[in-house]
């Protein structure tokens, strides 16, 4: 998922977003426990998506911290 798409989403689909990542990772760590699949490539890319979505609701959250003052 690219960070301009990540952008163009409210703060509500953000949070979703974020969830339903998060969600995904899980299974596909379960998955590789059970040694069901050995997706090391789809995790990373996860793991990434989830920074991106966490760095910009961060970026968001400073920005109106910011023009509160």
């Amino acid at each position: 998922m690219k960070a301009e798409k990540i952008r163009n989403l409210t703060d509500v689909e953000l949070n979703s977003q974020e969830r339903e990542l998060a969600d995904q990772l899980f299974k596909l760590k379960f998955q590789l426990n059970m040694g069901q699949t050995e997706s090391l490539k789809k995790i990373r890319g996860l793991r990434k998506d989830i920074a991106r979505v966490k760095t910009i609701a961060g970026e968001r959250e400073r920005s109106t911290a910011t023009e509160k003052r």
